[in-house]
């Protein structure tokens, strides 16, 4: 684990940039644990803030680049919703939640990569093998459609 500290000056003249810059830092680690403490000097007040921290790791950044529904295809937009259509009208019919069947994230990857096999699918990494052998023919039905 990496320290960092920073002393946050009080007066006008410095205070807010000597924010910014911690700001700007704390916006590219993964912060762990933050300790802070008033000093007083007689002629100059600061706040010492002491930061424990990481880098930010891989997952961290894979969840930043996520895809998004933007991200898709007017052809894939319509695989995805009737993806999310299926997926929601199974969820009734089992009176679970819908997430328990898979994620908005797993039907997005689906749609993305619009797999042609039920191997294919479980190659997906958001979805896997499990999920493909549990809900691969339904969804496998699903995708013929499109």
């Amino acid at each position: 684990m990496n320290i960092k500290v920073f002393n946050i000056r009080l007066s006008k003249e410095h205070c807010q940039n000597d924010q910014a810059k911690m700001n700007e830092f704390l916006d590219s680690v993964e912060v762990k644990l933050t300790s802070t403490n008033f000093v007083t000097t007689g002629t100059i007040d600061y706040w010492s803030a002491a930061v424990f921290y990481q880098p930010k790791s891989v997952k961290s950044q894979k969840s930043e680049n996520k895809l998004q529904l933007d991200d898709l295809s007017s052809d894939e937009l319509k695989i995805f919703k009737a993806l999310r259509s299926w997926r929601n009208d199974l969820a009734e019919k089992l009176n679970w939640s819908a997430f328990r069947i898979c994620h908005n994230s797993h039907l997005l990857e689906i749609a993305k990569h619009n797999p042609k096999t039920i191997v294919e699918l479980g190659l997906i990494s958001t979805f896997g093998a499990a999920r493909a052998e549990k809900y691969g023919a339904e969804i496998m039905s699903v995708l013929k459609q499109y």
